[in-house]
């Protein structure tokens, strides 16, 4: 009966959403136990897609109204932007706002909530990463998320804070970190958040690239009001997956909610086709499958022709084979 009770919840909230807000703003977006909900306390379970950097689709004359539009046509109700330190850091504070304001007036516009995501990989304990264009440093996070709780703290179409995108030791070859240490920063960078009026829902990943939540069960973050995040990519674990990925991550949605902020595959002969999202059709069933059976948000990999697992082909939009799985996916829902 809770199910029959949350699902139409569901359904009510994208009729809501579909029918748009006076002055097209948003409800704020609350966390109550497990779910995600409205300000009339209605259950709303997101499905959307990454953008890329919005950097990079500016300078590509991309980033505009229409690219929001399509997001929207292909069925998702949230949109999540990268925000690449060295992105942030060339174009400037000032003119990088610009883009967010841009992009979260066309959400607005449009009825999609937004995820603005610090998008770095590696180990913010040590400042060690990946890729030259994931340097950050501890600082530099910390005034980032000051900025953005100063100047979108209020905006509810804004609805998520995505602390820090893939955190990761890579096997120890960028320092050590313990969950003890990955918990006090993101501890800290709540509470900047929430000092500086940031009313959004702060978003935690676990290690192994954003995967591994296991920690949370015996050492929560220490904080209310907030969500977990896992990305599941099809190579983290073997098939069958299901039982896996309720020991690794799917349990929290016991207790807390979850949003995967990634997931995507490419076949093998894809475009930018690498470790560790190679798989099929099989895996967008058994990730989508689980999701909805325990109304776990998620975020499609990436509203891209160039970055991989890229969702469609060229500026015409002409889907990729994961897009054309995630084009009719989203579509079902009928959030539109």
């Amino acid at each position: 009966m809770r199910n029959l009770k949350r699902k139409l919840a569901v359904v009510i909230c994208s009729l809501f959403l579909a029918t748009g807000f006076s002055q097209n703003k948003l409800d704020r977006i609350t966390v109550n136990e497990n779910d995600f909900v409205t300000n009339s306390n209605e259950t709303i379970v997101f499905r959307g897609l990454n953008t890329s950097d919005p950097d990079k689709l500016e300078s590509q004359n991309h980033w505009n109204k229409s690219y929001f539009q399509e997001i929207k046509n292909w069925g998702a109700n949230i949109v999540r932007f990268p925000v690449h330190p060295t992105a942030w850091v060339k174009r400037g504070k000032e003119n990088y706002l610009k883009l967010l304001d841009d992009g979260i007036k066309w959400a607005t516009e449009l009825n999609l909530y937004v995820i603005i995501d610090w998008h770095s990989i590696g180990n913010l304990q040590t400042e060690m990463y990946q890729h030259d264009m994931y340097d950050t440093t501890l600082k530099q996070t910390y005034d980032f998320w000051r900025t953005i709780a100063v100047k979108y703290g209020k905006n509810t179409t804004v609805a998520f804070y995505e602390l820090f995108n893939e955190p990761t030791t890579f096997n120890n070859t960028l320092g050590t970190a313990t969950w003890e240490d990955w918990k006090k920063i993101n501890e800290e960078l709540i509470t900047i958040v929430r000092a500086n009026g940031g009313e959004g829902i702060p978003l935690i990943a676990g290690f192994n690239w954003a995967y591994d939540l296991t920690p949370v069960k015996e050492n929560p973050i220490n904080a209310e009001g907030i969500a977990y995040v896992s990305h599941p990519y099809p190579q983290k674990r073997e098939k069958p997956w299901e039982s896996q990925w309720t020991e690794d991550w799917g349990y929290v949605k016991g207790k807390y909610p979850l949003i995967l902020t990634e997931i995507g595959f490419s076949g093998p002969e894809d475009p930018g086709a690498h470790i560790p999202v190679i798989s099929d059709e099989s895996y967008g069933d058994a990730i989508t499958n689980y999701c909805d059976d325990k109304e776990i948000s998620y975020v499609v990999w990436v509203f891209d022709p160039q970055w991989a697992p890229r969702l469609f082909e060229d500026w015409n939009y002409t889907p990729s084979r994961h897009g054309k799985y995630f084009k009719k996916k989203l579509s079902s829902y009928n959030y539109n």
